[in-house]
C-alpha cells in the first residue's frame, strides 16, 4: 500500500520529511514502471489501478509543495 494513505484522524498532523517524499518519489517511479508493463501486456484493469495510487501520491506532493514556504533555488544559473 502507498505510503500516501494516513487515516483521517491523522491528517495535518504528520511531519514530512525530506525521506518521506523521497520514498514517494521513488515510490512514483515505480508505479510509472509498472503501468508501462502492464500497458504493453495489454492488462487496462492493472494499469487504472496503478494510475490510481499515482495520481494520488501526485496530488499529495503538490499539496505539500503548495504548503511550504517559498524557497530560494540553491541553482545559481537562476540567478538573475
Amino acid at each position: 500500500m502507498s505510503i500516501v494513505f494516513v487515516p483521517k484522524r491523522l491528517r495535518g498532523k504528520a511531519k514530512i520529511s525530506q525521506e518521506t517524499i523521497q520514498q514517494l518519489l521513488d515510490e512514483n517511479d515505480q508505479l510509472v514502471r509498472c503501468i508501462t508493463e502492464y500497458m504493453q501486456k495489454g492488462r487496462a484493469v492493472e494499469c487504472v489501478q496503478y494510475q490510481q495510487i499515482l495520481h494520488r501520491n501526485i496530488v499529495y506532493l503538490a499539496t505539500i509543495a503548495d504548503a511550504s514556504p517559498d524557497t530560494e533555488p540553491s541553482d545559481s544559473s537562476s540567478k538573475v
